[in-house]
């Protein structure tokens, strides 16, 4: 079951999205003049067609159900060369440089404004999310030497507010990637506010690759280790506790957490700990043996609060679309600097990611729920705007690319340098895909 919600959310999720890109191309192209001969969803063989409108454009569905290619009048190929005069001054290399620099670029374009639709749809509805509250913090942690407490919630990062987890550790990534200082401004447990900063020294030399949270000892603050449920036969019905006990400390030591009592719970199997429990408003001393699992790990079949505060980010409809617009161009700029960093040896090519990887992503988002796989969604369409937008020749970013030289030397690039730049394309793609796939049997095996 799992197989097949991981393939369907795959297709649903790239199928439309590619629909969508060529979508873009074949609009603007009408606009501008250019007679379209063929829309196809998918490639390859042509299963089933149609003809409509004055043009009599091909619509057609192609065997392979993933991409999809407008076919425009065209004199490069002969298969698509005008048969008459008439057709002549609608053919796409006749049209001016900006009108096929703006057919071109419409492709991405569809893919950004689908991702700024998505957002902005998603913050109007209301994302839960874990908020920027800190739970404690190690003393030996770069976030606690940088003066900050767990209790505290993160307002804003180098003056811009965070609302968030997620959009506090967006800020932190920015940081490190620009590798700045992180000003970070927080609003105390009991009241007042104060500011941290995390020097750029710090922040730049943090893994971008890995959690950057993690690595500064931060993470979301998690309520007091109260006990939810006592299952029947378990290591902590034999040992006394009760619905509601709120866990004060374990051999004498504080326990700040859900988190952190479940850790020293797995950390002892066969192991008597002492626990102390609050229980009404008195103190009660339990002793506690967690069972051994067969893999080292201690249980006690006990359900303990842990899951970490939530917040509602929510906007109106002209902040939410800002706020689209604002994530769809810190999300590609991001892109571009993680491509650059793997360019300069920065990064590793294993960020580089295939079908395999993203449709893993696609079938877990979509068990999370809807709202992760929109968003998941929105990140692949951003994703697919960037990837066609850059200079690699048989991408939209490569004939961007000739366009802009034309634009620059006022005449086009010669037929023999684009067939050379052409096949160079193909090999470096295919060289892309074959890293990607790799990358992701490593991952899978």
């Amino acid at each position: 079951m799992n197989f097949f919600t991981t393939v369907l959310a795959f297709v649903l999720a790239l199928g439309p999205l590619i629909v969508i890109h060529e979508l873009g191309h074949y609009l603007v192209a009408r606009l501008c003049g250019v007679r379209v001969l063929r829309f196809s969803v998918g490639m390859g063989r042509v299963v089933w067609s149609r003809r409509f409108g004055r043009d009599q454009t091909e619509w057609a569905v192609s065997a392979l159900p993933l991409g999809g290619y407008v076919k425009m009048l065209d004199s490069r190929d002969p298969e698509t060369a005008p048969k008459d005069d008439a057709d002549l001054e609608r053919e796409f290399t006749r049209q001016s440089v900006w009108k096929r620099i703006a057919i071109v670029a419409a492709g991405p374009m569809a893919n950004f404004l689908v991702a700024i639709g998505l957002m902005a749809a998603l913050y109007m509805h209301g994302v839960d999310e874990p908020s920027a509250r800190l739970r404690a913090l190690p003393e030996t942690s770069l976030a606690h030497q940088a003066g900050m407490r767990g209790g505290d919630t993160v307002t804003a990062v180098n003056g811009n507010p965070v609302r968030s987890w997620s959009e506090l550790r967006w800020q932190v990534m920015h940081a490190a990637v620009d590798k700045l200082d992180a000003r970070l401004e927080l609003r105390g447990d009991h009241g007042g506010t104060y500011s941290a900063t995390i020097p750029a020294a710090t922040v730049g030399a943090l893994d971008v690759e890995g959690d950057v949270m993690d690595a500064l000892g931060m993470s979301p603050w998690r309520p007091a280790p109260r006990v939810q449920d006592v299952l029947a036969g378990g290591a902590g019905q034999r040992a006394g506790l009760q619905k509601d006990d709120l866990v004060l400390r374990v051999d004498g030591r504080p326990v700040v957490d859900g988190i952190a009592f479940i850790e020293a719970v797995r950390g002892a199997p066969g192991k008597t700990l002492q626990l102390d429990v609050d229980r009404g408003g008195r103190t009660v001393t339990l002793p506690l043996t967690p069972e051994n699992d067969g893999k080292g790990t201690g249980v006690i079949r006990v359900m303990v609060a842990q899951a970490p505060e939530m917040v509602t980010v929510t906007s109106g409809p002209f902040e939410a679309i800002a706020r689209g617009a604002e994530r769809t161009w810190d999300t590609s700029i991001m892109t571009l600097k993680m491509i650059g960093k793997m360019l300069t040896g920065e990064a590793s090519w294993k960020n580089v990611t295939g079908p395999i990887t993203i449709a893993d992503y696609a079938g877990q988002t979509a068990r999370i729920g809807l709202v992760s796989y929109l968003q998941f969604i929105a990140f692949i369409s951003i994703s697919l705007g960037v990837m066609n937008l850059l200079p690699i020749p048989v991408l939209d970013g490569g004939h961007l690319l000739y366009y802009s030289l034309e634009v620059l030397t006022g005449r086009p690039l010669p037929a023999r340098v684009g067939e050379i730049a052409q096949r160079a394309g193909v090999g470096l793609l295919f060289m892309l895909m074959a890293l990607a796939v790799f990358n992701d049997l490593v991952r899978l095996f």
